[in-house]
This record gives C-alpha cells, sequence and structure tokens, in this order.
C-alpha cells in the first residue's frame, strides 16, 4: 500500500470558510504532499494559483451538496470549473431520481456532465446515507453506464449521517471494480483507523478535512 497522505483530498466545502482557511489547506497539503486538495468551484482559481508546480491535484464539486440542479447547470457548472483549471469533477446524482426509479434522469444527468468534462475525470457522489444497499449498486451499476470514472459515498452534508461506511465502500468496489472505476469514500474520515477501513474496503481516494491528523 502506499503512504496514506497519497490516498488523500483535503477537504474544505464549508460555507463560512475564510479565505486565510484556503491558505493554511494548501499549504497542509504541499506540507503532507497530498493527492489533491477539494473545494468549492469559486475557489478553483486560487488553488491552482497557490498549488501551481506541486503536482497537487484540485478537485470541485458540482450540483453540490444536493445534486437538486437540473442536468444543465451542472454541466455549466461542470464547463466553468475546467475553464478554470479543476483537475477533477465530483458531481452530486440526483437522489430524488434514484429514490423515484427515474433511472434514464439519472443516466442523462451523469452523462451530460461526463460529455462537459471531456478528459478530465468525473466521480460521481451517490449520497450512501440515503440508499438501502440495493439503491447503492443500482446507482453504481448506472455510474458505469454513464461512463463515469469514480464512485463516491457522500457529501459530508447529510443532517445526522455517517458519511462512508466501510460495508458500503465494500459493495461499491465489487459493483464497480470489474469495469475499471474506482472509489471515493468521504464523510466521516477522521481517524487513521477509519481510513486504513476504507483503503481496506476498496478506496483508492479519502475525501476527508482531517488528513493531517490522519497521517500524523
Amino acid at each position: 500500500m502506499q503512504e496514506l497522505n497519497k490516498y488523500i483530498e483535503h477537504t474544505l466545502l464549508k460555507q463560512d470558510a475564510a479565505k486565510e482557511d484556503f491558505i493554511k489547506l494548501f499549504d497542509e497539503a504541499k506540507k503532507y504532499n497530498f493527492l489533491g486538495v477539494c473545494i468549492n468551484p469559486a475557489y478553483v482559481k486560487m488553488a491552482k494559483e497557490y498549488l501551481k508546480g506541486t503536482g497537487i491535484k484540485v478537485v470541485t464539486v458540482v450540483g453540490f451538496p444536493l445534486g437538486a440542479n437540473i442536468t444543465d447547470v451542472k454541466a455549466y457548472e461542470t464547463t466553468c470549473a475546467i475553464e478554470d483549471g479543476t483537475d477533477e469533477i465530483d458531481m452530486v446524482m440526483n437522489v430524488t431520481a434514484m429514490k423515484n426509479k427515474d433511472y434514464e434522469y439519472i443516466l442523462n444527468d451523469i452523462r451530460t456532465v461526463k460529455d462537459a468534462c471531456a478528459l478530465v475525470p468525473l466521480k460521481v457522489i451517490l449520497e450512501t446515507d440515503l440508499l438501502t444497499q440495493d439503491e447503492i449498486k443500482k446507482a453504481c451499476e448506472l455510474c458505469i453506464k454513464a461512463g463515469a470514472n469514480f464512485v463516491k459515498t457522500s457529501t459530508g452534508f447529510v443532517k445526522n449521517g455517517v458519511g462512508a461506511k466501510a460495508e458500503d465502500v465494500k459493495l461499491m468496489y465489487e459493483t464497480v471494480s470489474p469495469y475499471g472505476l474506482q472509489v471515493k469514500a468521504s464523510g466521516g474520515i477522521r481517524d487513521k483507523e477509519t481510513a486504513l477501513k476504507m483503503i481496506e474496503a476498496g478506496a483508492v481516494r479519502l475525501g476527508t478535512s482531517s488528513g493531517v491528523k490522519i497521517v500524523s
């Protein structure tokens, strides 16, 4: 297994984050040589500037945190983020569509964003706290069909949500890995023990705001 820092997308998605919070995030990412940072779209340009020449990926989110934006808006957010220099896109699936078994809507939603991504990798956030095991598996199958590159557990914004659970990560991994997709675990990963459980279950990325604590 590679070093833990190379699994971590050091994350800051708080609504009230100030400029100095982002600079601290970027400095920590450089100090610990994290794989990437994950931030809201408005701060992609800032991240690219601060992390220039480091090889640290800049990851941003679209349709965040509810996934309920119309598809064209998600695609436009994606296009703007790529123009600003993002290296990867994490989009939120429309959970209501999953609950309604509106699979064609979900397929179109993901495919449209994937088309807007072009060569930029696309992760799809399923929001596993709100889904049954059958729904998680079905969502993964739709992501495969739509051409996504990753499936991801959580936004971390569900009230009273647990976030990433090892059993969900394992199910996701077993469903998508035969088709070449990978798994990002995010939400509630606050210590080394939990991080290692997610990796053992099949995650190759960890989205966490506790990266420094985990590697220290």
